[in-house]
C-alpha cells in the first residue's frame, strides 16, 4: 500500500491548507494538494494527500473516507498512477478528427465534380493526402 491518498468529492472551498489540517489528525502530512481547473482557478473538486507513512494513511482512509467534510461526504482511497489517456481528437483543421466521409478534405476529389465554393486547399489534397473519394462535392465523375 501506497502513502499517497486521493480525496474526492470536496467541496470547492477546500483548499491545500485545510486538506493539510484536516488529514493532519491521522498523522504527519508530507504534502496536500487541491487539484485547480487551470482555466478558471476554481477546484476540480478533488485533490492527493501524501502521508508520512502508510500505517498513518491507512488511518486516514479508515478515518476520512465518507466523512462529511464542508457539507459533502468525501471519498477518501489509496491514489492509483495516472492512467494513459488517448490523444486528445477532434479540433485542428478541416476533416482532422475523423471520419468525414472517406478521402479528402474539402473539395478534393478526383477529377470531375464541381468543388463548393472553389475551395482548394493550398497544402495538396487534403488532410489526408489521399485523392479520389472527396470531401464536400469532390466526386470521381458527376458532369455539372
Amino acid at each position: 500500500m501506497g502513502n499517497k491518498l486521493y480525496v474526492g468529492n470536496l467541496p470547492y472551498s477546500v483548499g491545500d491548507s485545510e486538506l493539510h489540517q484536516t488529514f493532519s489528525r491521522f498523522g504527519a502530512v508530507t504534502s496536500a494538494k487541491v487539484m485547480m481547473d487551470r482555466d478558471t482557478g476554481r477546484s476540480k473538486g478533488f485533490g492527493f494527500v501524501e502521508m508520512g507513512s502508510d500505517a498513518e494513511a491507512q488511518a486516514a482512509i479508515s478515518g476520512m473516507n465518507g466523512q462529511s467534510l464542508g457539507g459533502r461526504s468525501c471519498v477518501v482511497n489509496e491514489a492509483r498512477p495516472m492512467e494513459p489517456r488517448p490523444p486528445r481528437s477532434g479540433g485542428g483543421g478541416y476533416g482532422g478528427g475523423g471520419g468525414r466521409s472517406g478521402g479528402g478534405g474539402y473539395g478534393s476529389g478526383g477529377g470531375g465534380g464541381r468543388s463548393e465554393g472553389g475551395f482548394r486547399s493550398p497544402y495538396g489534397a487534403g488532410p489526408r493526402g489521399r485523392s479520389g473519394g472527396g470531401g464536400y462535392g469532390g466526386g470521381s465523375s458527376g458532369s455539372y
